[in-house]
């Protein structure tokens, strides 16, 4: 499937991205959500909705009003529960009378450790109040006489994060729905204890795997070669780690200050959420006996080498 060459998505436009596979753009940009959030409807007739997007108004009426006569959602699927990405998943289900699916609520597949580390924080845009009606596990299938669905827990950017390989009408459109995991834009927020940078490093090698060649995810255009993106996303992280540990050897710092000599091109707005990249780096460092933090919350410590 092929994106249009000048990606010009519009909020509520409906986008046909190939046989059975419809895009509605959530009026959400940001500078975390680049244009908005994709929400793609799949199938005719009987047809489920992935990634439902934020809790607005005119979103959930541009959902509805993309369904053709007779058509109905007869599935909600979430690849992850980040506000984004989950908050009209509730109003949907009520709209329509499908149920929500989803690996788990926002504390499925969450590091247990992490939530203990002293002054950690996070959180940020989590749907605390998310409940699934039905929970898809690791190599759940759902099947429809127009697609077929498998459910890849991915953990990494938040603990319940899914990717979902779907085929289709297309014989040839097989494509890989990489939520917030694989971007074209942009690099994934991981932001501890929601988020797990070795987890995300491991998810990253299973979709490495994958037979899918088009990555579909949930803010930005269709990347063409989703493998070869996941191969730059991995060198980029590995490359972050081995930065860190070279600024580590010449002083121990905070990650505050590890964020401001790494990311000397991001807006000032854009600081804290790259404080919180760096955190999860230092995290995994830890893990690996590399680094360790001084007494203190975490987040403020003054973080060295082993």
């Amino acid at each position: 499937m092929d994106e249009p060459a000048a990606f010009d998505p519009m909020p509520g436009r409906v986008d046909r991205l190939a046989p059975g596979l419809r895009r509605v753009l959530a009026p959400n940009p940001s500078p975390m959500t680049f244009r908005g959030t994709n929400s793609y409807i799949l199938g005719e007739g009987e047809v489920a909705v992935v990634d439902p997007g934020p809790a607005l108004r005119p979103h959930l009426d541009a959902l509805l009003a993309a369904l053709a006569p007779g058509e109905r959602v007869t599935r909600i699927l979430v690849t992850h529960s980040h506000l984004d990405h989950s908050g009209l998943a509730r109003p949907l289900a009520e709209a329509t009378g499908a149920p929500v699916f989803a690996f788990g609520d926002s504390s499925a597949g969450r590091r247990a450790d992490l939530a203990g580390l002293a002054g950690l924080g996070g959180g940020e845009g989590v749907d605390a109040a998310f409940r699934p009606d039905e929970r898809l596990a690791d190599g759940a299938v759902l099947v429809t006489p127009d697609w077929r669905l498998t459910a890849l827990h991915t953990p990494g950017h938040m603990g319940n994060h899914l990717c979902l390989a779907w085929s289709g009408l297309d014989p040839e459109g097989a494509a890989l729905f990489t939520g917030d995991h694989v971007m074209g834009w942009a690099s994934s927020m991981v932001s501890p204890p929601d988020g797990d940078l070795g987890a995300f490093m491991s998810s990253l090698e299973r979709l490495a795997g994958r037979p899918e060649r088009c990555f579909l995810p949930a803010h930005g255009a269709p990347v063409a070669d989703g493998p070869g993106r996941v191969a730059t996303l991995a060198a980029h992280r590995r490359a972050r780690g081995a930065r860190l540990l070279a600024l580590l050897s010449e002083a121990p710092a905070t990650p505050a200050a590890l964020a401001r000599a790494i990311y000397t091109d991001t807006p000032p707005a854009l600081l804290p959420a790259a404080t919180r990249n760096v955190l999860a780096h230092l995290i995994e460092l830890k893990d690996k006996s590399l680094a360790v933090a001084e007494d203190g919350a975490v987040t403020e410590a003054v973080w060295r080498l082993v």
